[in-house]
C-alpha cells in the first residue's frame, strides 16, 4: 500500500473514526504527564513518529500541527487543581475548552464530574479524546463545534464550570476567547484559565487560583519548566 492511500481517510463515518484512532495509536505513546501521573494520555514523546515529524512533512499528509498530543503546561496544572480540589468539579457539569488531548475533560470526570464535555474542533484531537478518556476508565463527551460562534447566553444553560488552559498565544485567538469567557461568566458560569505566561493573557480580570510548576521539553518551550498559575476570571461589573 503506498504511503499516500495509507494515510487517506475514508469519507464514511465510523471507518473514519477507526483510521484516526488508528493513526494515533501508531504515532503515539501512552504516558502520564508529569504533574499528573495519575492519568494516562496517548501522547508525542522522543520515541514516536510524530514527535519527529516537521511541520513540512505534517503538511504534505495533510494534517494540521498535533497539538492533541502534547500535554500542554495549563492542562496540566488544570488538571492537577481539579484532582487536588475534586469538589470544583464533583456533581458539577464540566467544560474542557479546546480540550486538545481531552487530559483537563478527563480530570475533571475523576473528579466526579456530573458530566465532562471536551470541545475541539479538529478531528483527531476528537479521536484522541475517546481513546484517551477510555484508557483511564471514565466518561467524557465530545463537542465538535466551534463554540466560540455561539450565544454565550444561551450556551451558559449547559455548564457550571469551564476550563481553558494555554489558549493565550495568539493574539487573535486569545481575544476571541476573552471576550466569550468573559461573557460566560457573566451569565454565572465558574471560569478557570490557566497559563504558563503566554503573551496574550488578559491582563485585568483574573484572581489567582494556585500556581504549579510544570516540567516542560526543551523541544516544544524555551525552558525545562514553567510556572503555570490557574486564574479564576471575575465576572465582569
Amino acid at each position: 500500500m503506498s504511503e499516500t492511500s495509507k494515510d487517506r481517510v475514508s469519507d464514511q463515518p465510523e471507518a473514519r473514526t477507526t483510521d484516526l484512532e488508528d493513526f494515533i495509536r501508531r504515532e503515539t505513546a501512552i504516558a502520564a504527564p508529569s504533574l499528573v501521573p495519575e492519568i494516562r494520555l496517548h501522547l508525542a514523546t522522543e520515541i514516536t513518529p510524530i514527535w519527529q515529524a516537521t511541520e513540512e512533512s505534517l503538511a504534505r499528509r495533510g494534517m494540521a500541527p498535533p497539538y492533541w498530543a502534547f500535554a500542554w503546561p495549563g492542562g496540566q496544572a488544570l488538571a492537577r487543581h481539579l484532582l487536588d480540589h475534586p469538589e470544583l468539579a464533583r456533581g458539577r457539569r464540566v467544560l474542557d475548552f479546546a480540550a486538545g488531548s481531552g487530559l483537563v475533560a478527563i480530570a475533571a470526570a475523576m473528579a466526579g464530574a456530573a458530566r465532562s464535555e471536551a470541545a475541539e474542533i479538529d478531528a483527531l484531537a476528537l479521536a484522541a479524546i475517546a481513546l484517551n478518556a477510555g484508557l483511564n476508565g471514565v466518561s467524557v463527551s465530545c463537542r465538535a463545534e466551534d463554540l466560540l460562534a455561539g450565544d454565550p447566553a444561551a450556551q451558559a444553560r449547559a455548564w457550571d464550570l469551564v476550563l481553558a488552559g494555554d489558549v493565550c498565544y495568539e493574539k487573535p485567538m486569545a481575544g476571541a476567547v476573552e471576550r466569550w469567557l468573559a461573557a460566560l461568566a457573566g451569565e454565572g458560569v465558574e471560569i478557570l484559565l490557566a497559563d504558563p505566561g503566554r503573551a496574550y493573557l488578559p491582563q485585568t480580570g483574573l484572581i489567582e487560583a494556585a500556581r504549579y510548576r510544570v516540567p516542560t521539553s526543551l523541544e516544544l518551550e524555551d525552558r525545562a519548566e514553567r510556572e503555570t498559575i490557574v486564574w479564576r476570571l471575575a465576572p465582569a461589573r
